[in-house]
């Protein structure tokens, strides 16, 4: 039916004679359509061939995206027969079945659709991105489909394919588990089920065990999304499987353990990636939970004018990076980006005249011209340990992963008073409690005021999905109550999260920073002398200019980068503050 569709578009006038001879050419040597060789030499568009066969044929043309299918209708077409054909099932009505397809020429199709399901087809038009979009999304990417067959083949098997191990702990027989793991089915699907995650982009795998079901959930821009729930015979060869792979001891469920793994994931014909893995597998009343922490080298983003940072925050940043001297701490709870950050930095002075030492637990990613210490706890070598050995070390910057004591901070500040670039991490809300904490840790106040010159404080929030984002419309009331100026709010354009094939029908797509920096200058010192509260110093650094992370939020969400939604979720109003 090929020869249908070039005639179609040849009588059109949007493909010429010689055209359609390189398009069928193409179409033989790469075995795909002609639909998809005339698009893939760049002969016509998607939309020019949709909306051409429509006009020619009398048949619809629409956009998927704003159809919602019910399961019954999918079920109709299995999912290989949709990918390999390029259709959609849309909607059924009695014994007709309405089908979006990119070659309403090709009759061979209808007429198989026809056979299987026993109904007739009413084709309308669809394009090709259109239709893999759809699929993606009602009946799942390639690889989640691959987790389902494999799923299916396990519980099929006669004899069963997975050793089922029993619940009571004494019972359970090393060998027995160790054989479990080692058969095919097993292997495939954790390895599915993590190439699944790394191509979905996801930043970690959670195998859950619960009284009746064994969960697997993904976090994908930082919310976690619930890609399956398998059997409980599923539960121990499948963490079996993910403990033997990072050199996890399986006869040990009763303590915590911590691993790592490497994996070369393929994710094209002649393209491949390499990710480091951190496994934690920690003992829950229903059996252990495995979480994978999936570290992925071209996820870290090292340029700083990509992290978020607004213009203004930004020159202040790089300014107090160039110092010779001081404590530069970024601050924010886990999965913030700080570590993100801290690279950023620290990527961004790397050079062979600069001397730089990092003490991390653990090391997330190796950086080139760094060197890089691995803190273990259990020999001693913790960050306290390690930066007095820097020191001797004849450093010019130093990055100690967490300030976890008084110790380690005593250290660095002493560091940062004889000449070195400190960079670290702490645990608090915004930048102004960062000083109250480290008073709280025994840190007299002329140290702090000394010694540390700038603190971040920051979030992460999803970026709204650039194809599928539509503008909402707000009252100036609810946009003030937020906090926007009444200004800003008769003015500002809102946008609001839709969801589509690209993001997986979440309407975010990657993630951006919110940014809130605070300069240690000499008013800031005096109230840090005078043991202020955080609310009175965070007064003082807004009146100096510093934004928020409510302001920075506000920033995105003017430029279109973000939800109101998504803002609220990270960050509190700001009180009144007096300018």
């Amino acid at each position: 039916m090929a020869s249908n569709l070039g005639e179609l578009l040849l009588r059109e006038k949007l493909i010429t004679a010689e055209q359609l001879k390189d398009a069928l050419g193409y179409e033989r040597k790469n075995k795909v359509s002609t639909s998809s060789a005339l698009v893939a030499l760049g002969y016509i568009s998607e939309e020019e061939m949709a909306q051409a066969l429509s006009r020619q044929m009398g048949y619809p043309y629409i956009d998927l995206s704003q159809f919602e299918v019910y399961p019954d209708v999918i079920n109709l077409i299995p999912a290989d027969i949709a990918k390999k054909n390029m259709i959609m099932p849309i909607h059924r009505i009695r014994s007709f079945l309405t089908m979006a397809m990119v070659d309403p020429t090709d009759l061979d199709i209808i007429e198989n659709v026809r056979f299987r399901t026993s109904l007739s087809i009413q084709p309308v038009i669809a394009s090709e991105s259109g239709i893999t979009d759809a699929i993606n999304k009602y009946y799942g990417s390639s690889d989640a489909l691959k987790v389902k067959e494999i799923i299916n083949e396990i519980e099929q098997a006669e004899d069963g394919s997975v050793n089922v191990i029993e619940e009571q702990e004494e019972e359970y027989s090393i060998e027995e588990l160790v054989h479990s793991t080692e058969e095919a089915p097993v292997i495939t699907l954790v390895n599915t089920i993590f190439v699944d995650a790394v191509k979905k982009g996801a930043s970690d795998v959670h195998f859950e065990a619960y009284e009746k079901s064994f969960r697997v959930r993904y976090r994908i821009d930082g919310i976690l999304h619930e890609m399956m729930d398998l059997a409980m015979k599923f539960k121990n060869p499948v963490i079996s499987r993910v403990k033997i792979l990072s050199n996890l001891d399986i006869a040990e469920k009763r303590l915590p353990q911590d691993g790592r793994l490497k994996m070369r994931v393929k994710l094209g014909e002649d393209q491949r990636k390499e990710v480091d893995m951190r496994i934690s597998s920690v003992p829950t009343i229903f059996g252990e939970k495995i979480v994978s922490r999936i570290l992925d080298r071209e996820n870290l983003q090292l340029d700083l004018s990509k992290l978020g940072f607004e213009k203004q925050t930004l020159d202040i940043f790089q300014e107090a990076i160039k110092r010779p001297w001081g404590i530069i701490l970024v601050t924010g709870p886990t999965g913030s980006g700080k570590t993100n950050t801290l690279y950023s930095a620290i990527s961004n002075l790397n050079s062979q005249e600069k001397n730089i030492m990092t003490a991390e637990d653990p090391v997330e990613f190796y950086m080139a011209g760094i060197n890089q210490v691995h803190i273990r706890e259990e020999i001693g070598l913790n960050f306290s340990s390690a930066l007095r050995s820097f020191l001797r070390q004849d450093p010019d910057i130093m990055l100690i992963g967490e300030m976890r004591d008084y110790e380690t901070v005593d250290i660095a500040i002493k560091a940062a008073l004889t000449g070195h670039l400190v960079f670290s991490t702490v645990h608090t809300n915004d930048a102004a409690s960062t000083i109250v904490r480290l008073i709280n840790m025994n840190v007299e106040p002329f140290l702090i005021a000394d010694s540390l010159a700038l603190v971040v404080a920051q979030r992460l929030i999803r970026r709204l999905c650039k194809k599928c984002k539509e503008e909402q419309k707000l009252s100036p009331e609810a946009l003030v109550d937020i906090g926007f100026s009444p200004e800003e709010a008769k003015e500002v354009k809102v946008f609001k999260a839709v969801g589509c094939g690209r993001c997986n029908d979440t309407g975010y797509k990657g993630r951006v920073g919110l940014f809130e920096v605070m300069e240690i200058e000499d008013e800031m010192k005096t109230l840090i002398l005078s043991k202020a509260l955080p609310a009175e110093i965070k007064k003082i650094a807004m009146k100096k200019g510093m934004l928020s992370l409510r302001g920075s939020g506000l920033c995105k969400i003017k430029e279109g980068v973000t939800t109101i939604e998504e803002v609220l979720r990270e960050t509190i109003r700001d009180s009144e503050v007096e300018v």
